[in-house]
């Protein structure tokens, strides 16, 4: 630090220092009570001139030596708030403080970042897999198609690609979802017309595995986004068709109380073990389910609950493995949806 620098950043204590001096000299030579020679009240400047000027010497020699050890600090290119010189004063403490601060809710971010990062990677991984399964199979079709029913053929094919589309609209909807306040419409919906929707759509894929459907008191009207809506419907049976045995059953029903309206999805499939029904909806999380029976990307149900957290509404899982698992998406009333929405 060169001592230009320094008195500069002393100026504001210099210009007091000297209209102190010049006041107190002032007073001195304008009030006769004062009987001081001209040559005293010179001496006196002089000693307090030379005694601010050593002030100000040692201080620089003091904060010299601290800012040299810093610069050497900040030379290093990998600098932390730990490799500072220790602080001299209450300021440089809190300014130490405050860096150390920094660093710690950077490094915090940065391994958020990371963590997305991998989950993202591990995401895009599992789902390229799965994606593969599909056109292989459709290719296998292709090639095996001739001579082959073409009504058959063509039903087959289509339940792939509809597996292709519900992935394709899975990672969408994935790299939507920070986006998701741009993107929104709320509305009053009509729940089992949005539940024949589903259906309707994987109506293939319950005549192919013969599962039946029932729905019960769906007929329910509810504030809700109908796209966003409609997707977190479709993973959520698409999840029970995926789990569910050829010849199995899934029931949709309907229920409300002076609290909230429930649409309840039930079938009668493989269920989940105990041991990972606290996880269905972490991120990323397959199961034994996922792993033993089908490859998934386990980020159907998270994005579920995730969209329907963000619209006001909820997810609740109950299963017995080997028997059943039942879905409750819960919509509260509307002095519940405002409360919930603003948390």
């Amino acid at each position: 630090m060169k001592m230009k620098e320094y008195l500069f950043d002393q100026i504001s204590l210099i210009l007091f220092f000297l209209l102190l001096m010049t006041f107190i000299t002032s007073v001195i030579l304008l009030d006769p009570a004062f009987q001081v020679w001209r040559y005293n009240l010179l001496y006196i400047n002089l000693i307090a001139f030379f005694l601010f000027a050593l002030y100000l010497v040692i201080i620089y020699l003091m904060k010299n030596q601290y800012y040299t050890k810093l610069q050497k600090a900040v030379a290093v290119e990998k600098a932390s708030p730990e490799s500072l010189p220790a602080p001299r004063s209450n300021e440089q403490k809190l300014f130490q403080k405050l860096l150390i601060q920094t660093q710690d809710q950077q490094n915090a971010r940065i391994s958020k970042i990371y963590e997305e990062k991998k989950d993202n990677f591990e995401f895009i991984s599992a789902w390229v897999h799965e994606i593969k399964l599909p056109i292989a199979v459709i290719n296998l079709l292709i090639e095996n198609g001739p001579g082959k029913d073409k009504d058959e053929l063509l039903s087959s094919i289509g339940q792939e690609t509809g597996r292709i589309d519900r992935l394709v609209e899975q990672v969408l909807y994935y790299s939507k979802i920070d986006d998701f306040s741009k993107d929104y419409f709320v509305q009053e919906l009509n729940l089992k017309a949005l539940v024949n929707q589903v259906i309707k759509k994987h109506a293939p894929t319950f005549i192919h595995k013969a599962i039946k459907i029932e729905t019960e008191a769906a007929d329910l009207q509810i504030t809700s986004d109908k796209k966003w809506l409609l997707f977190i419907l479709d993973q959520i049976i698409s999840n029970a068709l995926k789990y569910t045995n050829n010849d199995g059953q899934i029931e949709i029903r309907g229920e409300e109380d002076e609290r909230e309206k429930r649409l309840i999805i039930t079938d009668n499939g493989i269920g989940i073990p105990p041991e990972d029904l606290s996880r269905v909806f972490d991120r990323g999380f397959t199961g034994y389910n996922g792993r033993e029976f089908t490859k998934s990307t386990g980020m159907g149900l998270y994005l579920a609950r995730r969209l329907a957290q963000k619209l006001g509404h909820d997810l609740s899982v109950d299963s017995v493995y080997g028997e059943y698992t039942r879905l409750t998406i819960h919509f509260p009333r509307l002095g519940d949806y405002y409360r919930m929405t603003k948390d």
